[in-house]
């Protein structure tokens, strides 16, 4: 019996020594939420981003989260079919870009089914929601701070602009990048580090010759390095209108025009392997043949030969 006990118990330390020393996955999978800049609610900017072969995810924006999560039920990416369990099992925390409403109704609304989680935001779009959606005059207050009583199921964790942090629970890393939306309205690039393989989320942002700053300049000159290495598998970025609309008119936004523009910035300090990075067009908004007009005019201002993807609600994106 002894020597049973000896083996059963120098199995259990091979197991443990095994495990720590097993690989850590890989890449990224993508759920798009919603994909949209309005008008429809049921379709706006919201992303879940999970390691490859995980089911834990951090939610970049949330714009739209059941009716996101009821197409991506259909689309049998979760055990799951109840988009109430998955948001409450499967999402482990919610990083919000900034403070306008097409960016986190989501979250407000499905508060009083969700479960205990952070919310990470910059101190400036932290503000935002505590003073002006999660109140008692407005809605509940759901999280730490603010409005007595506190119910405390959301708690609010300040990011500081190019620090990486952990995430529990999910195996990602998290460095977030403060952006120009309308000249001085914050908003934020969210850099995801899964073993030293990345994927860069912009919320909603504004060229730095329009904004009249360097914030995007200074993102690409961060990532530089990890798109000249091929860890950087895709950037998340805007274009929201086509070039149809002056630059006066575009309130903090891309259109294509101006997207290559900042391509080429970019391509100019990481060079060709630049050609290898997934970009993701997001945040299209609903004007006039919009989405139509915005593919044409990227296709044609694509001289790089950049690998251009527009996100699909609910279907899911792999980057490996």
């Amino acid at each position: 019996m002894k020597i049973k006990g000896i083996e059963v118990l120098l199995a259990c330390f091979l197991y443990t020594q095994l495990s720590a020393q097993a690989p850590k996955q890989q890449g990224f999978k993508v759920i798009p939420l919603g994909v949209l800049g309005g008008l429809d609610e049921s379709n706006l900017s919201s992303y879940l981003v999970g390691a490859q072969g995980a089911d834990a995810f951090i939610c970049l924006d949330a714009g739209t989260i059941h009716a996101g999560l009821m197409k991506a039920s259909q689309n049998k990416l979760f055990k799951e079919n109840d988009p109430a369990l998955i948001q409450q099992q499967n999402i482990k925390a919610y990083f919000i870009s900034h403070g306008h409403l097409d960016h986190l109704a989501g979250l407000v609304l499905n508060a009083p089914n969700d479960i205990s989680k952070p919310v990470y935001a910059l101190p400036s779009v932290i503000d935002v929601l505590k003073n002006n959606y999660f109140t008692w005059k407005g809605w509940a207050n759901f999280a730490n701070e603010g409005d007595k009583p506190a119910l405390g199921k959301y708690q609010y964790q300040y990011l500081n602009t190019e620090q990486e942090i952990e995430v529990p629970q999910t195996g990602l890393k998290v460095t977030s990048y403060s952006l120009s939306h309308v000249n001085p309205y914050e908003s934020t690039a969210f850099l995801v580090n899964n073993n030293k393989e990345y994927l860069l989320y912009f919320g909603d942002t504004g060229a730095d010759t329009v904004e009249r700053s360097n914030k995007l300049l200074n993102v690409w000159t961060k990532i530089a390095p990890l798109i000249k290495s091929k860890q950087l598998k895709a950037i998340f970025i805007e274009v929201s209108f086509d070039n149809s609309l002056p630059d006066k008119s575009l309130f903090g936004h891309l259109n294509p025009r101006l997207l290559m523009q900042e391509m080429d910035k970019l391509y100019s300090i990481a060079g060709n392997n630049l050609k290898e990075v997934a970009i993701a067009v997001t945040h299209i908004k609903p004007c006039s043949n919009c989405t139509q007009n915005i593919k044409q005019q990227i296709e044609a201002g694509n001289h790089l030969g950049l690998k251009i993807i527009y996100p699909t609600q609910g279907a899911l994106i792999n980057l490996n």
